[in-house]
């Protein structure tokens, strides 16, 4: 059961890591995409809604695949002046809850409505309200629903493995 378990978070991990790798992708191709756009504006005054809002949903694709990565990497927020200063066995346990009662139902309802947000986007066939602006809004919005079932996933990893710590500190 425990190697199963292990294996089970590993793979999670994975996934994780893959999220990040797609939202540090979307962070170079963000940045190049501002520079392109700034000097189109600037020194050609041409500028481009559609690309602005691509701007704005590369943003939340490296917002958003990067909270199950930071996860992964304990990068997320914290009391760490408190936490830093407590046994190896009381963070494992802080760990279980806060993924228990904190992340994984806030993540759940998060994805409960996204559902919802984002079929009626794609039932809609919302684009953007400004002239020039994107189509499809619903793939941006999806971008939520998976992000957030990741995060799902990380922190059920997140809770195997500090289950494992407790059963390593007996």
């Amino acid at each position: 059961m425990r190697r199963t378990a292990l294996k089970f978070s590993w793979i999670i991990d994975s996934l994780s890591k893959w999220a990040g790798a797609l939202g540090a992708a979307a962070a170079v191709a963000l940045a190049l995409l501002i520079v392109y756009d700034a000097s189109m504006r600037y020194i050609f005054h041409e500028g481009s809604v559609a690309l602005q809002e691509l701007e704005w949903h590369l943003f939340d694709a490296v917002f958003l695949f990067g909270l199950s990565y930071a996860l992964k990497h304990d990068k997320h927020v914290r009391v760490d002046i408190l936490y830093a200063r407590f046994s190896p066995r009381t963070k494992a346990y802080i760990q279980i809850a806060s993924m228990l009662f904190f992340v994984i139902p806030l993540a759940l309802l998060i994805v409960w409505f996204g559902v919802d947000f984002t079929l009626q986007s794609y039932l809609q066939h919302e684009t953007s309200p400004d002239p020039g602006g994107l189509c499809c809004r619903y793939i941006v919005k999806s971008f939520i629903v998976l992000a957030f079932v990741l995060l799902v996933l990380q922190a059920l990893s997140e809770t195997i493995k500090a289950l494992y710590r407790l059963g390593e500190l007996r």
